[in-house]
């Protein structure tokens, strides 16, 4: 591909690109570039919101250039601070390096191995002294670092912000130092720490990297609301999260799981589909044509195919539907998002609102006489308050189904 034709390719997807023109420029040099991106392995998992940055470093890969794959078993000790309104608590040094054993194995799930070199950070910033770390900090300013909208606002609200969180950004930028990197990948989230990254490399006399950030992938509870996607990021301490080691069943349940406005932006972020081909199957489903359960089992099947093979994407798909169908589960019902009081809603007036019941107190008499499932398990509770999330799926009676989320 020409370097036009590939930066047209790279930028599909892409929310920041820090500078188009450099990037145009270093493509035309007709030489592989250095992609570089981070992950700090404080958990044992990765999963589809790491994807969605991983999809875009096997593009590069595809494009003929090569990708450091960074584990930051090193950086895992201070703790990223983006989006935290409170110091990360420090993980033992056996949860980072399992951690960091089960990254570097899951990331050829999605990348190439023979393009892709794997990196542990603590081979050269646990190499620096501390004369190392002063110079290095003598390279950017508090005034500078104080921008970050996380650290401005704990300052505003005098939140406790410890010194070696400011080091975080200064030694992800060192890694890029380190490894001499073309373009660094990451999340929205992520570009104060990559802008740093740019600085530092300047200011050590390399040509600065270029930054291009993806969008960040929201978690199986979020909901649409008002044409808009609402709801906290992937993340597995909120156990919101598909992990892309899971079982094939697994990964196929918790994807129709997920409710019908939620499965456009996934299929946004992870389809290999063109764009065009998801636009028209959505356009399908809001004129009835194709039922939207339908282009989800489509989803969940190619998704388990990627991170397995077709046979398991065939398997999952038998089994959940076959599981389904013991349940008695119809494969189509209504969906209905209700607001929560407090971060939660009443079971009866769940059930009244969504239509299973004439009134409060009708939904009351249904939960007392154990006429209500939800996901298959009887509530005789009449106290009982559905959570914010879901979707749930509540049955009241012998044929009143609804499939209900908390918001």
């Amino acid at each position: 591909m020409t370097p036009e034709a590939q930066l047209a390719e790279l930028e599909r997807g892409v929310v920041d690109l820090h500078v188009r023109e450099e990037l145009l420029a270093r493509l035309r040099l007709g030489r592989p570039l250095t992609i570089k991106a981070g992950f700090d392995p404080t958990r044992p998992d990765l999963h589809l919101g790491h994807t969605v940055l991983m999809n875009k470093m096997r593009q590069f890969q595809e494009l003929g250039h090569e990708v450091i794959f960074v584990v930051g078993d090193f950086t895992a000790q201070i703790g990223d601070p983006t989006g935290r309104s409170a110091t990360r608590p420090v993980p033992t040094r056996e949860q980072i390096e399992a951690g960091a054993k089960s990254y570097a194995e899951q990331a050829f799930k999605i990348l190439d191995p023979e393009r892709t070199r794997v990196v542990y950070n603590r081979e050269w910033l646990s190499e620096m002294r501390f004369d190392d770390v002063v110079r290095l900090a003598g390279r950017y300013t508090l005034a500078r670092m104080m921008e970050r909208d996380d650290f401005k606002k704990r300052w505003a609200e005098h939140a406790s912000i410890s010194i070696h969180e400011l080091l975080y950004p200064l030694a992800q930028a060192w890694d890029s130092v380190h490894l001499e990197c073309d373009v660094e990948l990451g999340g929205t989230d992520q570009l104060f720490n990559l802008m740093v990254g740019r600085d530092v490399m300047r200011e050590v006399g390399l040509a600065p990297q270029i930054v291009m950030t993806t969008p960040i992938l929201e978690g199986t509870s979020a909901r649409l609301e008002e044409g808009r996607v609402v709801g906290a990021k992937m993340s597995k301490s909120l156990d919101n999260y598909i992990g892309v080691s899971e079982a094939p069943l697994e990964i196929f349940g918790k994807l129709m799981s997920i409710s019908d406005g939620l499965m456009w932006r996934y299929y946004e972020l992870l389809s290999a589909r063109a764009a065009e081909d998801i636009a028209s199957l959505r356009a399908d489903c809001d004129s009835g044509q194709t039922n939207p359960r339908d282009a989800k089992l489509a989803l969940g099947r190619e998704l388990v195919a990627r991170y397995y093979d077709e046979a398991a994407a065939d398997e999952a798909q038998r089994a959940f539907l076959a599981q389904f169908s013991r349940r008695g589960v119809p494969d189509d019902m209504p969906e209905h998002e209700l607001a929560s009081e407090a971060g939660e809603l009443w079971l009866p007036k769940a059930l009244a609102q969504a239509g299973l019941a004439k009134s409060n107190s009708d939904g009351r008499r249904r939960v007392q006489q154990g006429a209500v499932s939800v996901d298959g398990e009887r509530i005789g509770d009449v106290d009982h308050k559905l959570p914010a999330g879901g979707p749930y799926v509540v049955k009241a009676g012998k044929r009143a189904w609804a499939r209900i989320t908390i918001r």
